[in-house]
């Protein structure tokens, strides 16, 4: 099977690219570098340097013909979105009906849609959150990500072809860039190496359901090979842990005795956050299997051996 992954030398697009090539797959990466880096692609995967919003995507799809698409290019920090939601749209609407469209003029059939869980269904009555939860989302992001979904439902009605999409919780794990807005876990470990200051936002007691890369890049490469697995699955642990307790936690990885700064909250940003992935274990088989202390000590590690690289 060849498999198309829109920002594929991107955080969770790189680690897609190393599982599906050892599942034998051949896989074109399409990335615009913008916080992608070329080093993360593996060995026999091919790079394509382009924006998903380029009118040059379809050529690409089309010279290229995959069997399936993984869409995991976005923009995906909550404040920039609130900041300038147009570009925010630009990427997550504009840029995935260009790619839904050079992906129906090349006959794809598969197309698997990384979205996001939290900020699509907001500050939720029911915890964890199933995926029948109404969206509430708080953000312009989280507004984006699921519009693009609906496109999603569109394009599969209109081709015949199939679509899942996989609302994802809080990723995290190695390569993920420390520098954004997104990523605490990343910018954590980041700061901890360095010996700068940590900052919390609000009283820390906010909660999110951190879910490994690796565990993440499974479910997608699953999510490929079964195109009866159609809709929307939620992605992640069921388990919530506070910003306070992360904090903690890596600090005990790092060695570090210094208690985190505080600061004013940010907008858009929802309290609790933690996902039902019943569903994903009932038609992907798929249940996450790296616990958080594993994750956090295996990141860490990661960070402490390539801090300042990039």
């Amino acid at each position: 099977m060849k498999v198309l992954v829109t920002g594929g030398a991107g955080f969770i697009g790189s680690h897609v690219v190393d599982r599906l090539l050892a599942e034998h797959d051949a896989v074109v990466a399409v990335d615009n570098l913008s916080s992608g880096l070329r080093a993360n692609i593996a060995g026999p995967a091919t790079l394509q340097v382009c924006d998903i919003r380029s009118p040059n995507l379809g050529a690409i799809v089309a010279a290229e013909r995959p069997d399936a698409i993984v869409h995991t290019a976005a923009q995906a920090a909550v404040a920039r979105s609130v900041a300038d939601p147009a570009f925010d749209a630009s990427v997550n609407l504009v840029g995935t009906a260009n790619l839904l469209e050079a992906a129906r003029r090349a006959g794809v059939r598969r197309i698997v849609y990384t979205s996001t869980g939290g900020a699509a269904y907001g500050d939720t009555d029911v915890l964890p959150t199933p995926e029948d939860h109404p969206a509430r989302s708080t953000s312009a992001y989280g507004v984006s990500k699921v519009a693009a979904e609906r496109y999603l439902e569109w394009w599969s009605g209109f081709t015949g072809g199939t679509t899942l999409t996989l609302r994802l919780a809080n990723v995290y794990g190695p390569r993920q860039n420390p520098h954004g807005e997104a990523g605490v876990i990343a910018i954590f470990c980041h700061r901890l190496i360095a010996g700068e200051p940590c900052v919390v936002y609000g009283d820390g007691e906010q909660t999110r359901d951190y879910i490994f890369v690796e565990d993440v890049a499974e479910a997608i490469v699953r999510a490929v090979g079964r195109p009866d697995a159609q809709g929307v699955a939620n992605i992640g642990t069921g388990r919530e842990t506070t910003v306070n307790e992360l904090y903690r936690r890596l600090s005990r990885q790092s060695g570090s005795a210094a208690p985190a700064q505080h600061a004013a909250p940010r907008a858009g940003e929802q309290r609790r956050s933690v996902l039902d992935a019943g569903r994903a274990k009932t038609i992907l088989g798929w249940i996450p299997v790296t616990s958080l202390d594993d994750g956090l000590a295996k990141t860490f590690d990661w960070f402490r051996r390539n801090v300042g690289r990039g």
